[in-house]
């Protein structure tokens, strides 16, 4: 059981003790610290909220609802929703910053709030930093009977986000349409049952073409949801069974993507990011950022089109951070997470899905032809769960000294590099574990890699 709070938001496991996960009581919490901090920020009063399809999502809906109205905040609900889509009602309600209720790829046990800024951003660091001393402080006032807030629905949200995916100007809805393709969904059991059905629709792919697994949205998720390649299988095969073109997984709150080749083969989380920047950049010159656990493979297709590769440290923040320091055209993390800026500054799955798929039909490609054409990288990712006391500071100290004739980037956690390969570990934003990806040309080379760096944390734990 944790409660973890970080870039990411404020993440725990539902259940237990005040202070040790998230309770009732840390909803709250946080919440009017936020909503404190909104308030000093400006004197606008909207605030959105929308959730994922978790089992404890309508009850911190509710804690959170009634906690912003007590501080005289408006609050406009945009229900069972994406990740994305609440980014971006951000900001066509003109409102003052949101909350996104989910613990993206996490177990059905955790949940979280995600914190955004009037610009559907996620808060930076520093105003996180002052969130939370507000929350540690309880120095947070409540309205008067007087001047509490109100409560409206927003019903439309999702279709302005899909509505504004289908105008994207690289979105080519006609070339889809004229591919008729044969789609399977795995929607783990959340809000990905709504949005991306609908997103195809809008895109021309036919109802009958299109098959939803695990389409009930319970929160009951039927593996795994963060979507690795172990967590697939179900849907490796059904793509198989119905002789589709492509599979498409998304995690409980859409804003990570990978796709499964017409033979059941993984196309690759990484490569998610890869084929989109490779297609806007045909038509689009310019840089590129992805965090440095991500493939090498973008730095790569970024070279090929003139432009310029730069890495970020892990977590959407700082990516986007980057993004806008480097002017990238594109951008996003390894893990199937897409930005597109001048549509927003946010992962987001549905522009993902709608490039990619424009890009299949103009390269008249199989998926599987489609990822022969980039360069192959192996990835191997691990983690290491952390118990409570382990002072991590201490162990990668001790690694950096073991490395240090290696090249050691530092920027976030340790990054080690071997010729060719690097290994890159750190801790997580989002669970306690500390995460070792290592990547390679072979796939066994990288799996070694990171073997040996488990071990020494191993020892040195």
């Amino acid at each position: 059981m944790a409660l973890i709070k970080s870039i990411s938001g404020i993440r725990g496991t539902i259940g237990g003790k005040p202070g040790d996960t998230l309770s009732p009581l840390d909803v709250v919490r946080f919440t009017a610290a936020f909503g404190t901090w909104l308030g000093q920020q400006s004197s606008n009063k909207k605030i959105v909220i929308g959730r994922d399809g978790r089992i404890s999502g309508e009850m911190v809906q509710r804690l959170v609802i009634s906690t912003l109205n007590a501080l005289g905040l408006d609050v406009i609900d945009v229900g069972l929703s994406t990740t994305p889509t609440v980014e971006m009602a951000v900001v066509f309600e003109k409102a003052a910053g949101g909350i996104i209720l989910t613990a993206s790829h996490n177990p059905k046990e955790w949940n979280a709030l995600k914190l955004l800024n009037g610009n559907g951003e996620f808060i930076s660091g520093e105003d996180g930093a002052k969130v939370l001393e507000l929350a540690a402080n309880d120095d947070f006032t409540f309205a008067s009977v007087d001047k509490l807030g109100s409560y409206t629905v927003n019903e439309t949200a999702l279709q302005q986000h899909i509505d504004a995916v289908i105008q994207y100007p690289l979105v080519d809805v006609a070339a889809i349409k004229k591919r008729k393709f044969k789609i399977v969904i795995d929607a783990i059991n959340s809000t990905g049952a709504i949005a991306v059905p609908a997103l195809l629709k809008a895109l021309g792919v036919a109802a009958k073409d299109v098959t939803v697994l695990n389409a009930e949205v319970t929160g009951k998720f039927a593996h795994n949801p963060e979507p690795l390649p172990q967590h697939l299988t179900e849907l490796r095969n059904e793509v198989k069974k119905h002789e589709a073109d492509l599979g498409i997984a998304v995690d409980p709150d859409v804003d990570r993507l990978c796709f499964v080749c017409e033979d059941g083969y993984l196309f690759g989380e990484e490569y998610t990011l890869v084929a989109v920047a490779d297609y806007v950049l045909q038509h689009r010159k310019g840089n590129t950022v992805s965090n440095m656990s991500s493939t090498k493979a973008l730095k790569d297709v970024t070279l090929k089109h003139g432009g310029e590769y730069f890495p970020s440290a892990v977590g959407e923040v700082n990516v986007v951070t980057k993004m806008k320091a480097v002017n990238a055209v594109i951008g996003g993390e390894g893990n199937g997470g897409i930005i597109v800026p001048d549509l927003h500054y946010g992962r987001d799955a549905l522009i993902g899905i709608a490039l990619f798929l424009t890009h299949l039909a103009k390269e008249n490609k199989s998926a599987k032809q489609l990822r022969k054409t980039y360069p192959d990288y192996f990835i191997s990712k691990n983690k290491i769960e952390l118990e409570k006391g382990i002072e991590v500071k201490k162990i990668f100290e001790g690694i950096k000294k073991k490395y240090h004739k290696n090249p050691i980037n530092t920027e976030d956690g340790l990054k080690i590099e071997f010729e060719n390969d690097w290994v890159h570990l750190r801790t997580s934003n989002t669970e306690p574990i500390i995460r070792i990806y290592a990547e390679s040309n072979f796939e066994t080379t990288a799996d070694n890699i990171a073997k040996r760096i488990m071990q020494d944390i191993r020892e040195a734990m």
